[in-house]
């Protein structure tokens, strides 16, 4: 069940419906090349709902495509919500077909993060309260369109970051007991921390309380990370060559696409390689 569940959480372009490329805004940027509304298609998306430079995003300047994730709530959407009916031949329900898309996103970040605690030996003594949330998360992305646009997502996400959070204290406390620990690890960051281009090259961050911390272009070359909480963090251009994540927690795909690394980055098991590491340029 647990393979099958985290399979499902990946995007599955083929059987979307391009939501990502429509119903989400960006301005023109190092990672976009122009300014879109949200609501209104990519100029590159084609009628069949593909990228046009899909091969070329990050010469064309969008290398923001390339990092991002849906945990596999446009396929969800495209597929379930709206059985079939794309936006095109539709076109009434294209708003809230992108509403809800939104939605959709934050349940099945929330999914990808409760399968997480599933596969974490260390917080077993909960893992009965994480199915119960599992399950009820399940429920609510088959809801019909107008239900899940009453839901309060921000609410539910408060009420499931309680379990997480419970997860993370589980498995970082007891990473620190089994070793000497330094002071940082001990004190931790604080939530949201802002180490924007700090230097922390070949720094022991086991067990760091990193959520939400603010890591962009930070030096982690060499660091040791396993077993920090990573939910949140943002890693846009962080460097991460030869740092070991082996054994963090809540590091999804997108951030680890946004930040730089190489061959001798430690990764764990469910998160890919990016292959623009192997460039030259990566």
């Amino acid at each position: 069940m647990r393979s099958r569940q985290r399979s499902s959480l990946q995007a599955d372009c083929e059987n979307c419906f391009g939501l990502c490329c429509a119903a989400l805004p960006y301005a023109a940027s190092v990672d976009f090349a122009i300014d879109k509304n949200a609501g209104q298609p990519c100029p590159n998306l084609q009628p069949d709902f593909r990228c046009g430079i899909h091969q070329s995003l990050r010469q064309r300047g969008f290398r923001g495509c390339t990092v991002y994730d849906c945990f596999g709530a446009g396929q969800q959407v495209s597929q379930v919500t709206f059985r079939g009916r794309d936006w095109r031949r539709h076109p009434d329900t294209a708003q809230t077909m992108f509403e809800v898309f939104l939605v959709m996103w934050q349940l099945h970040e929330l999914l990808w993060y409760l399968s997480e605690v599933l596969t974490i030996r260390l917080a077993r003594s909960i893992h009965e309260d994480i199915r119960a949330a599992l399950g009820e998360t399940e429920q609510l992305t088959h809801l019909d369109a107008e239900a899940l646009l009453k839901l309060d997502v921000a609410a539910y996400r408060a009420e499931v970051n309680k379990l997480l959070l419970r997860a993370s204290e589980l498995v970082r406390s007891t990473v620190i007991q089994s070793s000497k620990g330094t002071a940082a690890r001990r004190k931790g960051f604080v939530r949201g921390a802002d180490l924007i281009g700090a230097k922390l090259k070949d720094a022991d961050l086991r067990a760091a309380n990193l959520r939400g911390a603010y890591l962009i272009a930070a030096d982690l070359r060499g660091a040791d990370l396993r077993g920090a909480d990573l939910i949140g963090a943002d890693l846009r251009d962080a460097d991460l060559r030869g740092a070991d994540l082996t054994d963090s927690i809540f590091l999804t795909q997108a951030q680890i696409n946004s930040a730089k690394g190489n061959a001798y980055t430690k990764l764990p098991s469910a998160i890919g390689r990016p292959a623009h590491w192997l460039l030259p340029s990566g």
